[in-house]
């Protein structure tokens, strides 16, 4: 049976790879559409008859492809693809064809194509609910992020989150310290790094900082509700959690 597929992913080189070896396993797929972007993706699900089956990375450029399901139907079985380990794989594994992780391999692929072949190559199945996919990953626990790769040069360096004694913005850029009193750039936002980072480890206490339970070395009350914190290593900026914060800080210090 001929497929008609539409591949979902921002990335040109990986876009093309995935195109190049769906060939080579089966050069009578049709491949339909390659879409850069979670609004081009929705115009033209709307716009098209479905496809047999979705290609669809995690991670667009515009935001997370999950976005989709909340502007729209989604009919077509879907396999996943994304370079990050980091999401429910129960959930995928329940709830779509196949996840794969990228880059993607032959072996791997020509596994997914069978599976979509033995589930819905009849048209035996209907899709899978999408909107339930979406409820259990928000359910799963969150894998937190265990490594950051900073990059100082030319070279390359892998930043253990243990090793991390807080982060800051300055200067409009985003900065490790460690715990050595190295300080690396990082391409995270401070508004990104609290949604990876382990909460019962690392507390934003400011617009500035988020801080490491191990970081501090002392702390003084300055108001009725604020706190000012002595760091280790040192740094010259004032650390005092906000107003809006303290009553969540003192309850992240005790544990809560």
């Amino acid at each position: 049976m001929k497929i008609k597929v539409i591949i979902i992913e921002d990335e040109e080189p990986a876009a093309e790879r995935l195109r190049k070896i769906l060939l080579q396993i089966d050069p009578e797929i049709e491949i339909q559409k390659i879409i850069v972007s979670i609004k081009s993706a929705v115009d033209y699900l709307k716009e098209n008859v479905s496809p047999d089956l979705i290609f669809m990375d995690i991670h667009l450029a515009d935001g997370s492809s999950f976005e989709i399901f909340k502007q729209i139907h989604v009919s077509s079985p879907i396999i996943f693809t994304t370079a990050y380990d980091e999401f429910a794989l129960n959930a995928f594994k329940l709830n779509s064809v196949d996840y794969l992780l990228k880059p993607i391999k032959t072996s791997d692929l020509t596994s997914a194509l069978n599976k979509y072949d033995e589930i819905y190559g009849q048209k035996k199945n209907n899709s899978p609910d999408y909107q339930k996919l979406l409820a259990l990953i928000q359910k799963e626990k969150t894998e937190f992020k265990k490594r950051l790769l900073v990059r100082y040069g030319d070279l390359y360096k892998m930043i253990r989150i243990e090793d991390a004694a807080y982060f800051l913005t300055e200067n409009k850029a985003t900065y490790v310290c460690t715990k050595q009193n190295l300080k690396y750039v990082v391409d995270n936002t401070l508004d990104e790094l609290e949604k990876i980072l382990e909460p019962k480890e690392f507390f934003r206490i400011n617009r500035q900082f988020i801080i490491s339970i191990d970081s501090i070395e002392k702390m003084i009350a300055v108001s009725k509700s604020r706190v000012k914190l002595t760091l280790h290593p040192h740094t010259t900026y004032e650390t005092i959690a906000s107003t809006d914060r303290s009553s969540d800080f003192k309850k992240w210090l005790a544990g809560e």
